[in-house]
């Protein structure tokens, strides 16, 4: 099969692409698992086990179902350890495969990393598999797009990021336990871009602003009601990420999950407690999401990681 997939042409930034719905034609042979995947299922790629051939800005790609997923995921989630792609009923083999392949094409790049004291792969998009991602995307909701990216954002929050995936995994087990169905995620990135836009639009076409925020307390107490972000100390908190989901009686709702890891200290640890975000502490390269185990022997991250999730 060959297919050209033609780029978004409203000029917008490609870490967020918006465009039509997908044609009947493309969904005849969509295995049901990729169809529910949340982050591949509007990308107009293929999703079958075969390889397929297709043009996306002029350049030639032979991907499959599992490579597309793989696409999607590690895009919406910036960082995703290599071990944490693979399903379950997959064969050991296919990953590795399928990111060989990728590789080649040029739309990952796969790194050796020490999660606590496990080694493992992470991977990232390149800009150029970012660009075929934002090509390919035809959202369901238009107005809530889901975003991607390419590369590591900050190499000194590598360690924190690398995380965040598998906490989001855990949460959205329990959503789905619940009857939730998850819609899209926002990182933490994206809902501080939001804020920082909402701070400067006073300031837009003035000369003399200086650059300095024009929104008083009340402003900025309605923005944050507006978008579900709890107000502590002053200052309005941000989750790692936030999942939005659909309710199992049609309701939109988010739920927002932060990594706690052993570096928290005092008032900033303190206010992503009274944020009352779903918190995972991660010990190590574990992460916990509850209160931790009374057994003995445990080390100080440990009881430092229950204290902040009690």
């Amino acid at each position: 099969m060959y297919r050209e997939i033609d780029p978004p042409s409203d000029g917008r930034e490609r870490d967020l692409a918006r465009g039509g719905r997908t044609g009947p034609d493309d969904a005849r042979a969509v295995p049901a698992e990729e169809s529910r995947d949340v982050f591949s299922r509007d990308l107009d790629l293929p999703r079958g086990e075969c390889r397929e051939r297709v043009l996306v800005d002029g350049r030639e790609y032979s991907l499959r179902g599992s490579e597309v997923r793989t696409l999607g995921r590690v895009g919406a989630f910036r960082v995703v350890p290599a071990d944490e792609l693979r399903r379950p009923d997959e064969r050991l083999g296919v990953l590795r495969k399928d990111l060989e392949n990728l590789g080649a094409l040029g739309l990952t790049r796969t790194m050796p990393y020490v999660v606590g004291r496990e080694r493992t792969t992470i991977v990232t998009l390149t800009e150029r598999g970012r660009d075929v991602v934002a090509a390919s995307y035809r959202p369901r909701d238009a107005a809530r797009p889901q975003a991607f990216y390419a590369g590591i954002a900050k190499e000194r929050e590598l360690a924190h990021d690398v995380r965040v995936h598998q906490a989001y995994r855990d949460a959205a087990e329990r959503l789905s336990a619940e009857g939730g169905r998850v819609r899209r995620v926002v990182l933490e990135l994206e809902l501080k871009r939001e804020y920082q836009a909402f701070l400067q639009a006073p300031n837009r076409g003035r000369r003399n602003g200086g650059g300095r925020p024009q929104r008083d307390a009340i402003e900025i107490a309605r923005w944050a009601e507006q978008h579900q972000l709890p107000i502590v100390d002053g200052h309005v908190q941000f989750p790692d990420v936030r999942i939005e989901y659909e309710t199992p009686d049609g309701r939109l709702d988010v739920r927002d999950v932060e990594v706690m890891t052993p570096h928290y200290r005092g008032a900033h640890a303190a206010a992503k407690v009274a944020a009352g975000f779903a918190r995972y502490g991660a010990v190590g390269a574990r992460l916990s999401g509850g209160r931790g185990s009374s057994r003995g022997g445990r080390c100080k991250e440990s009881r430092l990681a229950e204290e902040m999730l009690q």
